[in-house]
């Protein structure tokens, strides 16, 4: 595939560039750890393949991170501001799935990393191939699709002081420009939360976007036909304005006798399907919504004084999603999956790490997913955004689905 990406070597006048050379430096690294595979067969833990282990290290522990968050906080939110119609639609089916590619490819990190450092302290030689396959495919994928996509869409639509506000974002984030607050949006005067969400990338302190959103409103007008995307926008804005787990969510279930029971769990794929976490199958909350199918959401971001409450009926995902997100998780996370008899009573911590190191003795570098381990997937049948203001004189706003899928929405009294 050609890239529509520039190949220069870019400064930060040409921010798309600076991405794409960021992709650039990743695929080398990628192709490095690949190498190191057949270099530690032959050669062991040599010079070299400790160089080579380090450098790999200090390019996904930092620089990768920094490419991320130049994504998350500053390109998809001002693309969000600017793009319409089609543009639009495309960015709102994508951009949850290029955060999604980060979580997972950061989880599939954390196998590699610890190798990777025995490696490089001359303590290891073991590195899985299995792990550096799959890090090596989700980067490779993930990458082609920004690089169709997102990027030849912000050189399509960005002005020049759009792309120079981009760049001096990147260039904070880096420590090359002082920490001076931006400039006003140029694409959404009605959008505060975009305004933080440009501004978080230059390390705004949360107190400060508090105290902006304190001051928010919701009306009708200011949101979305669809629900879902109007989740997507604001999660979005959780992320840019680094809400502390923004992903953690309170599942309310009911239990036997109809005694409610709630815990916190992290969501971990959310689309117009619904929203979707995973568990064990034979957990409590698991049991009750074998029962009663009817559960609750509700996400609190104080820092944003926002909450998103969502009801519905919950379904199990399919196997193979369950497959491919198990396989996504680090390999320590894996085998406690397995070795944990979640919500069962066990005589002492002790017993329960001996669990866990009997698992990890048997279960190799990619252990099966136990088949009382998957997913949950609510369907929502109603949501509501709550957007904290002064005086307890609050805005809700809720959407309600009809049997024919259409939502409506309306206002609620605080």
């Amino acid at each position: 595939m050609t890239s529509l990406l520039p190949d220069t070597a870019p400064d930060f006048s040409q921010p798309i560039a600076v991405l794409k050379h960021c992709h650039d430096r990743i695929r080398k690294q990628l192709s490095t750890l690949e190498k190191l595979l057949p270099h530690l067969a032959e050669h062991g833990v040599d010079k070299q393949a400790r160089d080579a282990a380090g450098a790999v290290l200090r390019y996904f522990d930092k620089a990768a991170h920094m490419h991320h968050d130049d994504e998350e906080q500053d390109l998809i939110p001002m693309l969000r501001a600017t793009a319409q119609g089609d543009d639009a639609a495309t960015l709102q089916a994508l951009a949850p799935t290029i955060v999604q590619d980060h979580n997972e490819m950061d989880a599939l990190w954390q196998d590699l990393h610890e190798q990777l450092r025995a490696i490089e302290a001359g303590t290891g030689t073991m590195l899985s191939s299995t792990a550096v396959e799959h890090f090596v495919a989700r980067y490779t994928a993930h990458m082609a699709r920004e690089e169709s996509t997102l990027a030849p869409m912000a050189l399509r639509l960005f002005s020049l002081e759009q792309m120079a506000q981009l760049g001096q974002a990147m260039q904070r984030r880096r420590g090359l420009l002082a920490p001076e607050a931006f400039d006003q949006p140029v694409a959404s005067a009605t959008a505060s939360a975009t305004t933080s969400a440009k501004t978080a990338g230059v390390g705004q302190a949360v107190a400060d976007l508090r105290q902006d959103y304190g001051q928010a409103s919701l009306n009708e007008d200011d949101v979305l036909d669809d629900p879902i995307a109007q989740f997507t926008a604001w999660f979005e804005q959780a992320l840019a304005a680094q809400v502390n787990e923004p992903n953690a969510m309170t599942l309310a279930t009911v239990g036997p006798g109809n005694r409610p029971s709630s815990r916190i769990v992290l969501i971990k794929q959310f689309d117009p399907r619904g929203f979707t976490w995973y568990t064990n199958y034979d957990s409590q909350k698991a049991q009750e919504l074998g029962a009663n199918n009817q559960a609750a959401l509700l996400f609190f971001w104080s820092e944003l004084e926002r909450q998103i409450r969502i009801e519905g009926r919950v379904e199990m995902t399919s196997s193979e999603e369950s497959d491919h997100y198990f396989r996504s998780r680090p390999l320590k996370s894996r085998v406690a999956a397995i070795a944990s008899q979640q919500s069962s009573p066990i005589a002492s911590r002790a017993a329960l790490e001996a669990n866990y190191d009997a698992v990890a003795q048997v279960a190799g570098d990619d252990p099966a997913r136990p088949a009382n381990w998957g997913g949950f997937r609510l369907v929502p049948e109603r949501i509501e955004f709550w957007q904290g203001r002064r005086s307890r004189f609050h805005d809700r706003i809720v959407y309600q689905r009809h049997p024919d899928g259409s939502w409506t929405r309306s206002r609620l009294q605080p």
